[in-house]
């Protein structure tokens, strides 16, 4: 049985740090190891401010920091940003004036080690300095996701493949949802993290994970020893049932959900967050798969009155479908794989994913 502890919180230092302290001594008693490195995995997906829940908020970065330290640990904050430079993200997320003073290393990702994450993928490049950690401290953000429903514990860990080997890995799975999906839970078994502590006290509804989506006060952190526990009780908070999310799914079936969940603390109910709309890529005769993915089938768009050709999109796009256009972008819907990594980097927020008419009353029908 894992436990899942809830605790209401807000952006109150010190009354954070002591309820951080206690769900990371909670989630695991012997977590920290004298001397030894502790990586601390925040989501720095890209550059933004802490007030639009694109990132971990760097109050709880620091309160995890502190404990590591008290501990006896040595701190490592680390990420690879889908968008924009580690030091930037640190700068504007507020992490770096929040960090000053404290005897912590801060640097991205760059060196990956082979790890073999058994089928379908075996051999997969994951940051060494994840892999050779003493202990590894997850620090998701509550946010949905365009292409995934929400990132949680197991989505953050992502973020331990470096660099382009992202956009890579999207591309090669395709357009597959529940291939990208186990291959996010096997990526978070290899690594294992410790202990998962959620950011939920300002999240992010609508159009995530990027710019793109709203923020939206929960007011509350959670911590587990177990990823994909702590991701099963945020389905229950929001109402959802837990194989709504595809890596519960995936890991239930894998055997990596460890039985029942106790909560420790109470989990409000959060019925009314703003979702993003899953619907299948593909369905029916495969002679018609082209057709639908064309027609049918949500699509990135773009808001021509908010891009200004900074070219992110069209650089990181695994497919390489995105152009450039007078007004706008141009999207090749054929080659697209319906990744939404350009949702998630675009730092203007303006391109979202949205259904056409006729898939949206094919969808109904089928209903």
């Amino acid at each position: 049985m894992a436990t899942v502890f809830v605790r209401k919180a807000a952006y109150d230092s010190e009354k954070l740090r002591s309820q951080v302290f206690e769900l990371l001594s909670g989630s695991d008693p012997t977590l920290i190891r004298r001397g030894g490195t502790v990586l601390v995995k925040p989501n720095f997906l890209a550059p933004a401010a802490p007030d639009r829940a694109v990132t971990t908020h760097p109050l709880i970065i620091r309160s995890v920091v502190e404990y590591v330290l008290e501990m006896g640990g040595r701190p490592l904050v680390a990420d690879s940003p889908a968008m924009g430079s580690f030091d930037r993200v640190m700068r504007e997320g507020g992490v770096t004036e929040a960090l000053k003073g404290l005897p912590v290393d801060c640097r991205p990702f760059k060196e990956s080690t082979i790890v073999d994450v058994g089928p379908p993928f075996h051999k997969v490049e994951i940051a060494a300095d994840a892999m050779n950690a003493d202990a590894v401290i997850n620090l998701p953000k509550l946010k949905t996701h365009t292409q995934m429903l929400l990132t949680l514990g197991v989505k953050n860990m992502f973020g331990c493949i470096v660099g382009t080997r992202k956009p890579e890995w999207h591309f090669r799975v395709g357009i597959d949802q529940e291939r990208f999906a186990e291959l996010l839970v096997r990526i978070c078994a290899a690594v294992r993290p410790r202990v998962t502590l959620l950011d939920g006290v300002l999240a992010m509804e609508g159009p995530g994970p990027g710019t793109g989506g709203t923020p939206r006060a929960i007011g509350v952190i959670m911590a587990s020893a177990d990823a994909v526990s702590l991701d099963v009780a945020v389905c229950r908070m929001l109402g959802l049932r837990e194989d709504d999310l595809l890596t519960n799914r995936v890991a239930a079936r894998a055997g990596l959900l460890p039985g029942p969940i106790a909560i420790d603390g109470d989990l409000p109910p959060v019925r009314d967050m703003r979702l993003p709309t899953m619907t299948p890529l593909v369905f029916g005769p495969r002679l018609l798969h082209r057709f639908m993915r064309k027609h049918l089938v949500q699509r990135p768009v773009c808001d021509a009155e908010l891009c200004i050709h900074c070219g992110e999109c069209w650089t990181y796009c695994p497919a390489k479908a995105i152009s450039r256009e007078t007004r706008g972008l141009g999207f090749d819907y054929d080659a697209c794989i319906r990744c939404y990594c350009c949702v998630e980097v675009c730092p203007h927020g303006a391109i979202t994913a949205r259904e056409t008419p006729a898939g949206r009353l094919v969808r109904r029908l089928l209903r």
